[in-house]
């Protein structure tokens, strides 16, 4: 990991499989990239400044930070000092049982959606904190319920909902044929021209429309969509090396480079905290 002083301390909970991490950044943290989960966050320390939907954020103590599955973001420390910050990694289905089982309000088919990325709100961070020391503690299953429901109270006061695989108006439907397309070809070793055939335009006008819909050029968003992919996998315990090969990354240095950019971690150290191999 760059910077001396920078750490990254990553677990995942066994039963609910949320991810909880802690982590502290001088300067350059993370390179952009999504993740496939909802993320929940508050800056404990210092200034976290970060890029999301065409937006420069600046998060300081006390403030939460939102985002979808799909919400590409980055990280920067622009002041001395740096910034320390909790998240919780929620996965989309266990999401989605949670706010059910919490109101009858919630929509039959939908997704929950964040209008803002980062919001002001003091008791919303405490139920985080909450839940993200009751997840990293020995508590009983009945404390763990009363932070679960304590965040979904507060977390229910933030969200919208979108109909499942409702396109986006403002995007050009070649962009959002392209990125179909990314998606369908992940394991496949697909080419800027042929993605261009695919959606019947030439490469320069598809890699303009993309760029300008998603904020990442084909390539670079192909390399985050497959990121995604091998954290899922490596957090089951698939060797890094098999991630690598599957995924069409060149090597395992290949896939280890890109992942750090990304998470500030080795594959190999994301999979032993998720799956509680010794190191």
């Amino acid at each position: 990991m760059k910077g001396a002083h920078n750490w990254v301390d990553l677990r995942q909970h066994a039963s609910t499989g949320i991810e909880t991490l802690r982590a502290h950044f001088e300067g350059h943290a993370y390179d952009p990239h999504w993740h496939d989960a909802y993320l929940l966050g508050f800056t404990e320390q210092g200034v976290q400044q970060f890029e999301c939907r065409r937006a420069r954020l600046h998060s300081t103590p006390g403030h939460v930070f939102m985002l979808e599955p799909g919400d590409i973001h980055d990280g920067h420390a622009p002041a001395q000092g740096g910034f320390t910050y909790s998240m919780l990694y929620l996965k989309p289905d266990w999401l989605m049982r949670e706010l059910r089982a919490w109101s009858d309000e919630v929509p039959v088919t939908g997704q929950p959606q964040f209008p803002a990325t980062l919001i002001d709100d003091i008791a919303f961070a405490t139920a985080i904190a909450r839940l993200f020391r009751v997840l990293r503690s020995e508590e009983t299953r009945f404390a763990r319920q009363a932070a679960t429901d304590s965040l979904l109270d507060s977390l229910t006061r933030h969200l919208d909902w979108r109909l499942h695989h409702q396109r986006d108006p403002r995007l050009p439907e070649v962009a959002q044929r392209a990125r179909e397309c990314l998606h369908a070809h992940l394991h496949d070793d697909i080419g800027l021209d042929e993605l261009a055939m695919a959606c019947g335009v030439d490469r320069f006008r598809l890699t303009r429309a993309f760029k300008a819909s998603f904020g990442l050029a084909p390539h670079a968003y192909l390399i985050q969509l497959r990121l995604a992919k091998a954290r899922q996998w490596l957090a089951r315990g698939v060797a890094p090396a098999e991630v690598a090969h599957a995924l069409c990354f060149a090597d395992q240095s290949h896939l280890g480079r890109w992942f750090r950019r990304a998470y500030g971690l080795t594959p190999a150290h994301y999979s032993k905290r998720c799956t509680n191999v010794p190191d």
